[in-house]
């Protein structure tokens, strides 16, 4: 797998992935997900969890 990358563009801001993801690498800002690539394990749990699928691997 990869690191997981947000599309802006299709992120809702919802928070989904926050609460998911295992090195609490993603922070919500200004209404949109952003992963601190240097934390993301790529585990997929954002990615499936994810309503809108704005994130993937």
């Amino acid at each position: 797998m990869a690191k997981a990358v947000v599309d802006q563009d299709l992120c809702v801001g919802c928070e989904a992935c926050v609460g998911v993801c295992p090195t609490v690498a993603i922070e919500v800002t200004d209404g949109k997900a952003f992963i601190e690539p240097d934390l993301c394990v790529e585990c997929g749990a954002c990615v499936a969890t994810c309503p809108v699928s704005a994130i993937s691997q």
